[in-house]
């Protein structure tokens, strides 16, 4: 190393000591010191000016000292670290690998104080690839990896002397995988959740092994327990004792044997007590949450921005930084607070948006719609929907809470016979079976309640929270306007759940399909197709005789996040525009095809199951003759300034001229605080709480249908929930005619009433075009 060189390192170690005892100097000790390469040093020399600029251009070597004490070596380009070099941050954290405008990318070496290592692929800041971590207690992971997380296939070796060797998922092991403890016992089979969960066997070192079901690391359901001898118990296999049975047979015997006292718990309790999934190590800082101090070239001097290595500029957010100063030139007095968006030289720092427009034409900031009240209105007392009501509710807490025996997830086919129904009177003063009420009397009748049930049970719905959401002291919320079909929309309270009023067509159509459903649904954990929980129908009695039949769903929409903007997606254009002005948009209006204008961009692993899975349910509901169905999305966007306009997300040094300097885009987006929370992965599902970007996109003004809008490369943090609904519309006589009168009058591929395996089809190609893989 050269003696320039050697002094620098010395000069960086003096730093970190410094630094890591007292942060808040860091800035009087190095904010007036740069030492980079000598082409950096300012010279009049017109010669040396040209030099400058081809350097500038090509890149070249730099060794720095930053102002809050980090210290890079390596290749630099426009202000950024590019190609390979060496970053050593003032809490002991290094990276030694390649670099693309600032980012971590290619191959490269992290390692953590602690002693942990990762070694291996890298992408935009995220351990993305093919790499190895070396936890600081010994565990290995070699395998693949998808933002940070062990994703696809690996082998990792506990400290413990465990191994596992299989299938990963943002994770956790989930697939087929065989993991071996440390005295020779191990379990091949299904996955999830980082649990042995699925059909897989379990071979103890004494010989014995189980071949069957399991759920939760435990053997559930049909399953065959055998010994060295040949003798093995057959049974449906249960830690409750209640739920347990089965039968033993001896070596060589086609017939149970009634005489062997033998306690199928013991497996439960001896043989699979020290079997436990080994926990590993956890990582306390990913790579991509580590920030680089950048320097971003302005006419007053050389300004030190904070940049994460996946390339995003935190804006007001590190106040260690604030503090010191890092955003006051040359002689200022600091005073200015960035997170305000003010530069030190007095200037409004504003958040400008490049011309991504295809057309060359500046692009108007993106506003969220204004903020919308709370959907519905209370059905209190004296609302003409009251009694209907209270009804509905009798009637759930009634069918819920029933007695009925436990149930395997294998019905037999007697369930879901559409005559399997249950009709039940409530007088208003009561019946051996009802409580005495206040409303008139009424009949109610539940629908395949066993299927249901089981359905409920599929979903991991409570039965208890699901009463209490329904039926407890809140009422239901009624929707201010009831939609196209005339059905009419209910609430909860805490808004899990919907009830939609639906025509005796429409109930056949699903009791028709409910097998069919109930299968593709058990199949299918990540299905997109709307959840069912219930069928009932009210018979109003007395002077006014009616049926009401309606359905409990699932509420896309229910998080504890704001939802921005929704669409309902089909794929067609005629009437697929939204009929409100602008100046009655808010958060909670219904956007269509034609007022879509973002293209939504998922995470590779997320966008390859994304694609397998609307193939899977678009096949399902052509198979049943299922046609008009749509793709509800809601956005709800991360990064917005507090006079309401959207912030893009990213980061560009500017290299231009001087005066474009203060307009760079912002971001403080931190994925990373997802990442990192086990609770919130753990409600990320896809279709539900899924971190994504969308780019803007621009509709030529020439075409007045144009269902897909021109990317303009501006794109926005967003988390996505989406699902299918709208399932029960058959492609019956009505619908045949109705495509018969529109095909006269318009485009027969423009009309969304067509045939349900050309309705797959046009509903795919859109749906795979305004969906893509982030890059």
């Amino acid at each position: 190393m050269s003696k320039e060189g050697s002094s620098m390192v010395r000069a960086w170690e003096a730093t970190l000591r410094k630094t890591q005892a007292a942060k808040k100097r860091a800035n009087s000790i190095f904010g007036t010191m740069s030492v980079a390469h000598a082409d950096d040093d300012n010279d009049n020399d017109d010669n040396d000016d040209i030099d400058r600029q081809s350097i500038s251009m090509e890149g070249y070597n730099a060794d720095k000292i930053l102002p809050n004490g980090d210290y890079y070596t390596g290749q630099w380009l426009d202000n950024f670290p590019n190609g390979h070099g060496k970053y050593l941050w003032t809490d002991g954290c290094i990276y030694v690998g390649e670099w693309y405008r600032g980012k971590t990318m290619g191959r490269g070496r992290f390692s953590w104080p602690s002693g942990a290592i990762y070694e291996g692929e890298f992408k935009s800041g995220y351990m993305d690839g093919i790499g190895t971590y070396t936890a600081s207690n010994g565990d290995t992971y070699r395998g693949q990896w998808v933002m940070n997380l062990r994703h696809g296939h690996g082998t990792k070796h506990y400290s413990n002397g465990d191994w596992y060797d299989g299938e990963w998922r943002c994770g956790k092991q989930e697939g087929q995988g065989r993991y071996q403890w440390k005295d020779g016992n191990h379990y091949v089979g299904d996955w999830k959740n980082g649990l042995m969960s699925g059909k897989g066997t379990f071979v103890w070192i004494s010989g014995n092994r189980y071949d069957g079901y399991w759920q939760n690391a435990l053997p559930k359901g049909n399953g065959t327990f055998k010994w060295p001898d040949g003798s093995f118990y057959v049974g449906n296999w249960s830690s409750n004792v209640d739920e347990h049975t089965g039968s033993y047979y001896a070596p060589g015997s086609s017939e149970p044997d009634p005489n062997v006292d033998w306690d199928p718990q013991t497996v439960y309790k001896v043989d699979l007590a020290d079997c436990k999934i080994a926990v590993g190590e956890k990582v306390m800082i990913l790579p991509s949450q580590k920030k680089l101090s950048v320097w971003n070239s302005t006419k007053d001097g050389d300004k030190p921005r904070r940049m994460s290595v996946d390339g995003r500029v935190s804006v007001g957010v590190d106040r260690a930084f604030d503090k010191m100063h890092m955003w006051a030139s040359d002689g200022g007095t600091g005073d200015d607070n960035p997170a305000m968006g003010r530069r030190s030289d007095g200037d409004v720092l504003s958040l400008h948006f490049d011309n991504g427009n295809p057309k060359g034409i500046p692009l108007q900031p993106m506003r969220l719609p204004k903020a919308g009240k709370r959907q519905g209105e209370t059905i209190s007392k004296g609302h003409k929907n009251y009694e209907l009501m209270l009804n509905l509710q009798l009637g759930i807490r009634h069918s819920v809470g029933r007695p009925a025996p436990s149930s395997s997830l294998d019905l037999r086919a007697s369930a879901f016979d559409p005559k399997e129904k249950v009709w039940t009177k409530f007088p208003p003063e009561g019946s051996k079976h009802t409580p005495p009420h206040q409303s008139s009397e009424f009949k109610w009748k539940d629908y395949c309640p066993l299927v249901f049930r089981t359905l409920r049970k599929l979903f991991k719905v409570d039965p208890a929270d699901y009463m209490i959401s329904i039926c407890g002291n809140d009422a239901l919320r009624e929707l201010s306007s009831p939609g196209k079909s005339g059905s009419f929309f209910y609430l909860t309270n805490d808004d899990r759940y919907m009830i939609k009023t639906i025509k005796k067509a429409e109930v056949k159509v699903l009791l028709r399909m409910l097998s069919a459903y109930y299968n593709h649904v058990r199949a299918f954990e990540n299905t997109l197709v709307i959840k069912f929980f219930g069928l009932h129908c009210v018979k109003l009695t007395g002077s006014i005789q009616r049926k009401v039949r309606f359905i409990i769903m699932g509420n896309l929409f229910c998080s504890e996040y704001t939802i921005n903007k929704r669409y309902d997606l089909k794929g067609s254009s005629l009437g697929r525009l939204t009929d409100k002005p602008e100046s009655e948009i808010d958060e909670t209006t219904i956007l269509k095809d034609l007022d879509l204008n973002f293209i939504f961009r998922l995470q590779k692993s997320w966008f390859q199951d994304f694609c397998r899975q609307v193939d899977r349910d678009c096949e399902f509901l052509e198979q049943e003759r299922i046609m008009d169905y749509s793709l509800l999305v809601g956005l709800h966007f991360r990064e917005k300034s507090p006079a309401g306009e959207l912030i893009p997300s990213g980061a560009r040094t500017p290299t231009g001229e001087p005066e474009n300097v203060g307009a760079p885009r912002l971001s403080r987006v931190d994925m990373d605080n997802l990442l990192v929370d086990p609770v919130r992965w753990a409600s990320i599902s896809l279709g539900a709480n899924m971190p994504a970007r969308v780019e803007r996109t621009v509709r030529r003004s020439d075409c007045e249908f144009q269902l897909i809008g021109e990317p303009t490369g501006e794109c926005y943090e967003v988390i996505m929930f989406f699902g299918i609904i709208d399932i029960l519309q058959d492609y019956d006589i009505t619908k045949k005619l109705e495509h018969a009168y529109k095909s006269i009058q318009y485009d027969p591929t423009s009309i969304s009433a067509v045939d349900p395996r050309q309705y797959s089809r046009r509903f795919r190609d859109f749906i795979f075009k305004v969906f893509s893989e982030d890059i």
